[in-house]
């Protein structure tokens, strides 16, 4: 048995794969990096796990192991593993390359439901001039953003770069700069009531999910727009497409589903108000990733604190 540590990676698919150990291999050259698939891959040999969505008890079937990577920002799919060991640490990829670019899409959704850009491209789509005047500036439309945590944070601070007033509400009181924080049951409506675009990234708990449902966009501003992109089970699909249909949302920009990927011929593929990515918010490259993790196992065997470990008692 070779002395070198070893990790299995399953994200992406195969086909990601090489990109994977090409990554690793210039990063950490002392890592084994092998497919979750491998069949000679023996399980008591696996030190590192790089995943997304492992089969339920793979990861309990390696007496081994020592540490295990989320290949996203979200660890949804390898905490609903009911045997998950939670003695090994979970590494979230909560690393400044996706607040970055979750900053990035929040301000291209909040843009685009401000200049009306749906519009744009249906009228380009069918070769149609459209001359027509988006209503508001930046500076007349108050973002409200649920989950003030890291990508919460960055994200307010880049929207009110380009001139939106930015408000948040979450858990517990936050302190983010130029933020007003709500916080609790108790403010969500007062914090709604001032939201005229609602950005949801909070953490996928218990008490998130359907948190986006009718009842709470119904007491939004008549017309206020919407971005989705934490998670979906946070959002219930029906109320958002009955909300854009009556016009209490005035528009939406949808990133997360549930199921993934948004079924085949669903009506918000081709709905007026809403413009559908394919949960592409917040990903940094795979060499990004392959960073953070490779840097992350080697302050680990320094006897140093692994980075953005996961809370099970949390949720996040």
């Amino acid at each position: 048995m070779s002395s070198q540590r070893l990790m299995v990676v399953k994200s992406g698919g195969e086909e990601a794969f090489a990109e994977w150990r090409a990554c690793f291999g210039s990063l950490s050259p002392g890592l084994r990096v092998r497919t979750w698939t491998d069949p000679e891959v023996r399980a008591e040999e696996i030190d590192y796990a790089l995943v997304w969505d492992p089969e339920p008890g793979r990861l309990a079937a390696m007496p081994r192991l020592r540490v295990v990577f989320g290949s996203g920002a979200g660890v949804d799919g390898i905490v609903a593993d009911p045997a998950y060991p939670l003695h090994i640490p979970l590494v979230r990829m909560s690393i400044p390359e996706a607040t970055e670019r979750m900053g990035e899409y929040c301000c291209w959704a909040a843009l685009s439901l401000l200049k009306d850009a749906r519009r744009m491209a249906i009228a380009q789509a069918a070769g149609r001039w459209e001359d027509f005047e988006p209503p508001y500036r930046a500076s007349q439309r108050t973002i409200g953003i649920m989950g003030l945590g890291n990508m919460g944070a960055r994200t307010a601070a880049m929207l009110q770069g380009i001139g939106f007033p930015v408000i948040g509400w979450s858990r517990g009181r936050k302190s983010v700069p130029g933020v007003e924080s709500f916080a609790g049951a108790a403010e969500l409506d007062a914090f709604l009531a001032r939201t005229d675009i609602l950005i949801c990234l909070l953490p996928a708990t218990p008490e998130t999910r359907h948190i986006i449902s009718a009842a709470t966009l119904a007491k939004l501003p008549r017309g206020a727009g919407y971005i989705g992109a934490g998670r979906g089970m946070q959002q219930k699909l029906d109320d958002i497409l009955a909300a854009l249909d009556d016009g209490q949302l005035g528009g939406a920009v949808l990133d997360v589903f549930e199921p993934e990927p948004l079924a085949p011929g669903h009506p918000l593929w081709s709905h007026p108000r809403c413009t559908v990515t394919a949960h592409v918010a917040s990903l940094p490259s795979r060499m990004e990733r392959a960073a953070a993790v490779a840097a992350a196992i080697a302050a680990h065997e320094r006897g140093e604190p692994l980075p953005n470990l996961f809370d099970h008692a949390k949720g996040y």
